[in-house]
């Protein structure tokens, strides 16, 4: 299995440091999670169902009634491959790895391809996996260039696969009330921008007749009760929602500006997080570590990620052990 951001009990046992010591900057995930009422104690002892307003709640969020609720973006991601004979797949990179390993598991023929590739020649493939914003990177598509490549696409009944974990801070630049065009799939996550990984909740938005096999695939019950009444909360919480853009835009400001104080210019990142190519981001990794604070490490590119600090004493522990480090 790849490895992911999050894994700090592992940090803690490598460093021998309490795990409350820790500060976890490397999953990109909201420090500030949408704030989880007291449940309805019923969804712990019913079974799941399709029309307890999570549905619903996702189509006047998403603006589109044609989706899918799954466990996490990653359910779909490993499911996706498996709907289509083997084909010719291009999938973004640097990007999130789970992408090109599920379809390479699937039995298709995997293609790397970068932002500037894609630009500079149309896609040769049958699908195109992108990550809008991109991961860890912070890619940016325009909408004329992913329409584009939809077309082209669908012109040979491909597909493009658009993962927008991270877009919920800017929902303006989101394909999701296309998804009605052919061969547009487009996956969301209620992990990242709602703080909330833990229930495991995404969805996949796209024509009926992909979203019909996959939910054969996938099978009955794919969430927990638990899970749907927190996540329908939480996407119709408006109020929340734009007060964390906000938010969220000014503290993702405030992480490139201390990066770059101490000679760390981020390259590219997103509300969420910043991404700083590094050649010698290994040994910054291990001396931040060696201090309780976890980021994400990327071999190619040598690079880190950095999320966002959750409080005020966390802004100080990252300031002040960049400064220790480099002085």
């Amino acid at each position: 299995m790849l490895q992911h951001g999050g894994r700090l009990r592992r940090a803690a046992v490598q460093q021998g440091i309490a795990l409350q010591r820790w500060l976890d900057l490397s999953t990109g995930l909201n420090p500030h999670a949408w704030p989880v009422p007291a449940l309805d104690p019923h969804c712990w002892a019913r079974l799941p169902e399709d029309d307890d307003g999570l549905e619903a709640a996702a189509a006047a969020y998403y603006g589109c009634d044609s989706l899918l609720p799954v466990a996490g973006s990653q359910a779909a991601i490993q499911a996706l491959p498996r709907l289509r004979a083997p084909c010719r797949v291009q999938v973004m990179s640097p990007g999130y790895q789970e992408h090109q390993q599920a379809w390479c598991l699937a039995g298709h023929e995997v293609q790397p391809v970068s932002a500037r590739e894609l630009r500079e020649s149309p896609p040769a493939s049958d699908v195109l996996v992108l990550i809008h914003p991109g991961n860890p990177c912070g890619e940016r598509f325009s909408a004329d260039e992913l329409f584009g490549w939809q077309q082209q696409l669908a012109a040979r009944g491909g597909w493009l696969v658009l993962d927008e974990a991270f877009i919920d801070a800017t929902p303006e630049t989101s394909l999701a009330t296309y998804v009605g065009l052919p061969g547009l799939i487009v996956l969301r996550s209620v992990g990242k921008f709602f703080g909330l990984a833990g229930i495991r909740v995404g969805f996949v938005l796209a024509q009926p007749e992909i979203l019909q096999p996959l939910r054969e695939l996938l099978g009955p019950w794919a969430l927990s009760g638990p899970a749907r009444a927190v996540a329908t909360q939480a996407l119709g919480d408006r109020v929340w929602q734009e007060t964390m853009r906000l938010q969220l835009a000014q503290q993702s400001n405030r992480l490139a500006a201390l990066l770059q104080r101490h000679h760390l210019t981020p390259a590219g990142g997103c509300a969420l997080f910043q991404w700083v190519p590094a050649a010698d981001a290994a040994h910054l990794h291990a001396e931040l570590a060696q201090r309780a604070i976890l980021t994400r490490e990327f071999d190619v590119p040598a690079s880190l990620r950095f999320g966002l600090p959750p409080d005020e004493t966390g802004w100080a522990r990252l300031d002040a052990a960049l400064k220790e480090i480099h002085a």
